[in-house]
């Protein structure tokens, strides 16, 4: 399955490249002042004062992905990072530019949404699966693993309201993986839960990269970039500075703050 996000582009993407991004920008309006009522409004307009200013957040990026790499994007906050994967995700639509995804993507980017507090644990269980696309038997047959993998059995039939937050990021991971896709989008989710579950999830994440599973991780843990990655690119300003060996890109990381 090829998905095109952007402006249309006339050539044919090489079947081992997984994601190919070519000029990608990205720009949002944000607000200046607000006119209180119709009478302000008329008179910023006659003044020229428009009422919001353009952020220039991603600015002509290029790369491809290929099938099987697990890729590290790093930088500083508000460098473009989360913006990226929610436009490779399909949850923005880019300013300029194109992205194509040559497969089915499955974004690991906000643990839990959908989560009703008034719910049982149980009732969450079904209700994210629902949104995942999957049937009740299908959740019928994964639903002992989904809590297995949780440690989280014997809350089942508690309200998620009375879940520490902990507790449900570690429910609502253990649901999202269950979701099977070409290509993995992961923010920061190697994060979750305590030492012992971190390193569960550690362990999950590297038997995908043993099995040559296409992954794309944002984080700003350079040990992870090193122990998982096999390319990493960091963005700085909106743009690609560095590209390459992860063990490189991680130094060049940690000297923007010597």
């Amino acid at each position: 399955m090829k998905r095109e996000i952007g402006l249309r582009r006339e050539v044919i993407v090489d079947n081992d490249i997984a994601i190919d991004v070519k000029n990608l920008h990205k720009n949002f309006k944000l607000p200046t002042e607000k006119a209180a009522g119709l009478k302000q409004a008329i008179f910023n307009r006659m003044r020229g004062v428009k009422g919001y200013k353009n952020q220039r957040v991603l600015k002509g990026l290029d790369f491809s992905i290929k099938k099987g790499e697990f890729l590290g994007i790093v930088g500083r906050n508000g460098s473009g990072k989360s913006t990226l994967l929610k436009i490779l995700a399909g949850i923005y639509y880019p300013s300029k530019g194109e992205v194509v995804v040559n497969g089915s993507l499955v974004p690991f980017i906000e643990l839990g949404v959908g989560f009703n507090p008034e719910l049982t644990g149980r009732e969450n269980v079904y209700l994210n699966g629902a949104l995942l696309g999957f049937s009740n038997r299908e959740m019928d047959a994964m639903y002992d693993d989904i809590w297995e993998f949780a440690e989280l059995k014997e809350f089942q039939d508690q309200k998620l309201k009375n879940y520490s937050s902990g507790m449900q990021v570690r429910l609502a991971f253990s649901i999202a993986i269950r979701a099977k896709g070409d290509i993995l989008v992961l923010d920061e989710v190697l994060a979750v839960g305590d030492a012992a579950f971190q390193q569960k999830c550690n362990d999950y994440f590297a038997s995908l990269k043993e099995h040559g599973q296409t992954i794309i991780l944002v984080t700003h843990s350079m040990d992870n970039v090193k122990k998982f990655c096999t390319r990493a690119i960091m963005i700085e300003d909106g743009k690609i500075v560095a590209n390459g060996d992860p063990k490189e890109v991680s130094e060049k990381y940690l000297n923007l703050f010597k």
